[in-house]
């Protein structure tokens, strides 16, 4: 089994609740997960486009985990999309494409309740539909992306059981991910 890449960026994870605990949970099996944490490996926020592009070469499984608000990622996950996803390495007739055909998905935290992202609903989307743009760049670059997983709650139900229950559905998550792709390449 391949490792899979889990790209986190959250601007205060010593202070998360979930998103701390499914790192620390990934850090359990560096086996199967390379954990790359955006924050604390650039601190200034420059990255070393060369190392992250290579650190992207080097998985065929991305997942990119952060907390959802304002509708969109922390602001240094968008930033890590504009400047390591470069013309003529990430898309352009000259670039190879190199996400191509990496799996990719979202892993997401979020602190409104799932049925509050609905139709009909004040926020009128469904998180799928929000996350669209993601879903549009990945098909741009011509990786392979997956359904999310989202874990929603977080403002109403902080008590630990519910966190600890998040801990074996993303891990089962990530597990699916990576089996679907396995049993693809046996076929």
């Amino acid at each position: 089994m391949k490792k899979t890449l889990v790209i986190i960026t959250h601007p205060d994870i010593d202070n998360s609740v979930i998103n701390k605990k499914w790192v620390n949970e990934l850090e359990k099996f560096p086996e199967k997960f390379h954990v790359h944490q955006l924050h604390k490996t650039y601190p200034d926020q420059k990255f070393d486009i060369v190392a992250e592009q290579k650190l992207v070469e080097e998985h065929d499984h991305i997942i990119f985990q952060f907390p959802y608000y304002w509708y969109h990622s922390p602001a240094l996950l968008k930033k890590w999309l504009d400047e390591v996803l470069t013309r003529g390495w990430a898309y352009g007739s000259e670039s190879g494409f190199k996400f191509k055909g990496k799996k990719v998905a979202l892993a997401i935290t979020l602190g409104l309740k799932e049925e509050h992202l609905q139709h009909g609903t004040i926020f009128k989307y469904t998180l799928e539909e929000l996350t669209r743009p993601f879903e549009a760049l990945f098909d741009y670059i011509k990786a392979d992306y997956q359904p999310l997983f989202a874990y929603y709650g977080m403002t109403f139900e902080p008590s630990k059981e519910w966190i600890e229950r998040s801990i074996p559905l993303y891990l089962d998550f990530l597990d699916r991910f990576n089996s679907e792709s396995e049993d693809a390449n046996v076929a």
